[in-house]
C-alpha cells in the first residue's frame, strides 16, 4: 500500500481548519512571543498554556519589557503552567541574552536558537517556520507517532522523523504538518486507544502498532 500523503494531509487540513482548531499560539507571527509561548507549553496542556501566554504578553511583549518584570510577577502570571518557577528563570535568561547578543531580536537561525537553554529542535523549528516563514518541520510526539502509524516513515525518535520528513514530505506541507497532526493526535489518533472508527483518513493508514479504543455506539436520546 502506497501512502498518499498529499491526500491524507489535504483531508486532515480541511477537517481541522473547518473546525477552527488551530491554536492561537501557532498562529502567532511574532518570533519572540512564539518562542516564549513554546517554552511555556513544555509539559503543559494547551488549555493552560495559551491563557498563560496571553496574560504574560499583556505585561510584556518584548525582551526589553520582560526583563523589567519581577520574577515573582511572572511566576504568578504564568501559573499554573508546569515548572513555572524554572520557566520564569529561562524566560528572563533568554530575554537578557537576546538583548545582549541580538539587539533584542530572535535570531532566524537554527544553531543560534539551539544555544539557548531550554530550546530544542521542536521549538526552534516552530519559531523558524511560524515566526520567520523559513521552511522547517516541527516534529513533536504527535507528528512522530502519527507519521509512523500511517506507515509514511519508520523511525525511532522525533529527530529521525524530522530528517526523514525533510527528505520525503512535499514542501507545501512543511508549515502545516505540525498543526494538523497535533490536533489529529489530540482529537482522534491518540497515543493509546486511538479512535480509528472516527478517523477521516482511516482507509489510507497502515495502523502500524496502533492500539485502538473500543467503539461505543452513541446513545439515542
Amino acid at each position: 500500500m502506497n501512502i498518499d500523503i498529499d491526500k491524507i494531509m489535504q483531508i486532515l487540513d480541511n477537517t481541522y481548519e473547518a473546525n477552527n482548531l488551530i491554536s492561537s499560539m501557532e498562529e502567532a507571527d511574532d518570533p519572540y512571543k512564539l518562542l516564549i509561548s513554546c517554552l511555556l507549553s513544555l509539559r503543559t496542556k494547551d488549555e493552560t498554556t495559551y491563557p498563560a501566554a496571553k496574560r504574560l504578553f499583556k505585561l510584556a511583549g518584548t525582551p526589553q519589557d520582560m526583563i523589567k518584570l519581577n520574577p515573582k510577577i511572572i511566576e504568578e502570571t504564568i501559573y499554573p503552567v508546569g515548572f513555572y518557577h524554572n520557566k520564569t528563570q529561562t524566560i528572563l535568561t533568554i530575554s537578557k541574552l537576546l538583548i545582549e547578543q541580538y539587539d533584542g531580536k530572535v535570531p532566524a537561525d537554527m544553531d543560534k536558537l539551539l544555544e539557548f537553554k531550554g530550546v530544542g529542535r521542536k521549538t526552534a523549528n516552530l519559531v523558524l517556520a511560524r515566526g520567520f516563514k523559513i521552511p522547517a518541520i516541527c516534529v513533536d510526539t504527535h507528528v512522530h507517532r502519527i507519521s509512523n502509524r500511517l506507515g509514511y516513515v519508520k523511525t525511532k525518535n522525533p529527530e529521525e522523523t524530522e530528517m526523514t520528513l525533510r527528505k520525503n514530505l512535499p514542501s507545501k506541507w512543511w508549515f502545516t504538518i505540525n498543526t494538523v497532526l497535533v490536533r489529529h493526535g489530540q482529537e482522534t489518533c491518540k497515543p493509546t486507544a486511538a479512535r480509528c472508527f472516527e478517523c477521516p483518513v482511516e482507509k489510507y493508514c497502515l495502523k502500524v502498532d496502533v492500539k485502538m479504543a473500543k467503539y461505543t455506539k452513541p446513545k439515542i436520546k
